[in-house]
């Protein structure tokens, strides 16, 4: 067992445990055209694991996060959630797709509905839950992301930060069984940074399944139960944060953290 994380984060075994592999990528390949996006991904995340997927653009990171909810079709391969593979169309995609939530670069927020609209329309539409009941749930999101104060405001009216916390609060409530996080950062001012990756943080430590690709190093030193890094398509290496930002294992990640290290 992996010694327990500073700033009490818990910490997952890095084996692989059959019966705890909430999502599995097996022999995953994508391709554009003739670019090969993916190159035989394999990736295993055990259930409260935190994943984060980092290295240089172009490197397949987004494409993998988006295959994983199916948002972009795979050539090869297959992708299990919960040891169900992906359906390929309708309802039972659908139905997975509201197990997995997803955080883009963008904060996709419908302009027109509130903040508390935004985040009770999940549960209303799909899930069919009563409207007293959403919005209860989505009361208490919104407060867990600090956004208490802004449920009756409309998206122009808050900050970058804000509609990306927003983003997670409507996200959750789906109450999915992953989260997946397409560097949900890197359209905000540095300033507003922070204050998601708290939430994020918060996430990690409250044991919710994740998977980021980010450019954030210092949220995967301090949230990250592995590291994986990807470069051509292909996961080179996965290790635990420590591991892999003191002793990577390969000349390419090396150099990838010498130059995103020294700046």
């Amino acid at each position: 067992m992996s010694k327990s994380r500073a700033k009490g984060y818990r910490r997952i075994t890095m084996g692989r445990d059959a019966d705890n592999v909430l999502v599995r990528v097996e022999n995953v390949s994508k391709y554009f055209g003739s670019f090969q996006a993916l190159d035989d991904v394999s990736l295993d995340v055990n259930r409260g694991e935190v994943v984060v997927i980092i290295g240089p653009s172009g490197s397949g990171k987004s494409t993998l996060c988006r295959a994983i909810n199916r948002l972009e079709t795979i050539d090869s391969g297959v992708i299990s959630i919960d040891g169900e593979p992906l359906p390929a169309e309708g309802k039972a995609l659908a139905d997975l797709r509201a197990e997995v939530g997803m955080v883009f670069q963008s904060f996709n927020l419908f302009s027109h509905k509130t903040i508390l609209d935004n985040v009770t329309l999940g549960p209303i539409k799909v899930k069919k839950m009563k409207p007293a009941e959403a919005q209860e749930l989505a009361r208490g999101l919104l407060a867990r992301v600090g956004l208490a104060d802004q449920a009756e405001k409309f998206p122009a009216q808050l900050s970058g930060g804000q509609q990306q916390r927003a983003a997670i609060a409507r996200a959750l409530a789906m109450e999915p069984k992953v989260m997946l996080f397409d560097e949900p950062t890197s359209a905000l001012d540095p300033e507003m940074i922070t204050e998601v990756l708290d939430v994020m943080e918060s996430l990690a430590r409250g044991g919710m399944t994740m998977i980021v690709v980010t450019h954030e190093m210092g949220f995967a030193k301090k949230a990250a139960d592995s590291v994986a890094f990807m470069a051509d398509g292909k996961i080179l290496e996965r290790q635990s944060p420590e591991d892999f930002f003191a002793h990577p294992h390969t000349e390419r990640a090396r150099d990838f953290l010498n130059k995103i290290l020294t700046h």
